[in-house]
């Protein structure tokens, strides 16, 4: 299965959900991060692991990378896309390359409007990527705020649901960043590695629905 983290907006935690996605996953599967970010976020962050790397991480920033990236993926299980900070070619390239966008959002006004553009995209591509799930998760969440509230409102207007398992703004996820690491590692049965394992499963429910009702529909 292939997920693309997208976002318009740069700064909305791709790059953090994606290594801890891909870590999460990584404890009973092949897993390998595709960087498709100019910026080389990932990259940098498996730089600083003096660890064993519990998976690989590969630059591929490039529009063609639905074509590239077959080959370089078939004898792993997952591969977790870290998208561009912006809605371009090689974002198109990514959607098309997917079973599965998630597209993070800050319980922020800013994340909301900028999320209209992944989302439009995603909808422009529906003709050939019709059996495409995607999803929202809110990131970097406070708890018993207004902002927390008006997000959900604010993401029903939208064609796609949020996952339940909302990620909240903890400074595990900075710190253990540092060291090429994850909060998986650095606590491995604290808050945040709890939450990042809550959206793995969810994902993998989701996607499972997802099988089944295809499977319903060509019957």
């Amino acid at each position: 299965m292939i997920i693309a983290l997208l976002n318009q907006k740069g700064g909305v935690g791709k790059t953090t959900l994606s290594v801890h996605l891909a870590a999460a996953l990584a404890a009973d599967s092949r897993v390998l991060l595709v960087d498709a970010d100019p910026q080389g976020s990932a990259l940098d962050w498996s730089a600083q692991r003096t660890e064993t790397a519990r998976f690989p991480v590969v630059g591929l920033p490039k529009e063609t990378l639905h074509r590239e990236l077959a080959p370089i993926s078939r004898d792993y299980d997952w591969v977790i896309i870290d998208g561009p900070p912006r809605v371009n070619k090689i974002a198109r390239s990514a959607i098309v390359a997917s079973d599965l966008v998630i597209i993070p959002v800050q319980p922020s006004p800013f994340d909301i409007w900028a999320a209209k553009d992944v989302t439009d995209i995603i909808s422009e591509c529906a003709a050939i990527k019709p059996d495409l799930v995607t999803r929202f998760v809110i990131n970097r969440l406070f708890l018993n705020t207004t902002l927390g509230t008006e997000i959900l409102a604010a993401l029903a207007a939208f064609p796609f649901p949020a996952l339940k398992t909302a990620i909240r703004n903890r400074q595990e996820y900075a710190k253990s960043a540092r060291n090429g690491l994850t909060a998986l590692e650095t606590e491995h049965n604290g808050p945040a590695a709890m939450e990042i394992r809550a959206l793995a499963a969810e994902i993998k429910v989701a996607l499972k629905q997802s099988e089944r009702e295809k499977a319903h529909v060509a019957s």
